[in-house]
């Protein structure tokens, strides 16, 4: 998945407020479970920081990931509830189906 229209992205580089995943993995190996790595990369405004948005990479208010406050970014996609893990360190989305989705950000790499 690409989130930088082709026209406006200049050899690599992303405009600003847009983000691309980078690497995605994903692992089926145990039954009824899908586990899934990715990676983006956000060309942010000021005062935002990568984060989701109805399941996609977003620039988000960079608040809401100090404060590990995941809901507010609107991580889920319609219809999903978000709710935050006990140590909030993620959030999970639970669809009427009773399906689940846990999400546990990576803390950023030192550059």
């Amino acid at each position: 998945m690409h989130f930088c229209p082709s026209l406006l992205c200049l050899a690599g580089q992303l405009t600003v407020g847009t983000c691309e995943i980078v690497m995605l993995n994903r692992d089926s190996s145990v039954p009824r479970r899908t586990i899934a790595r990715q990676t983006a990369r956000c060309a942010c405004r000021r005062g935002q920081i990568a984060g989701t948005t109805r399941a996609r990479p977003a620039c988000v208010d960079a608040r809401i990931v100090r404060s590990r406050q995941w809901c507010e970014m609107a991580p889920c996609l319609e219809g999903e509830i978000c709710s935050l893990l006990f140590n909030r360190s993620g959030w999970t989305c639970t669809r009427g189906s009773g399906r689940i989705k846990t999400v546990t950000p990576l803390p950023k790499e030192p550059s």
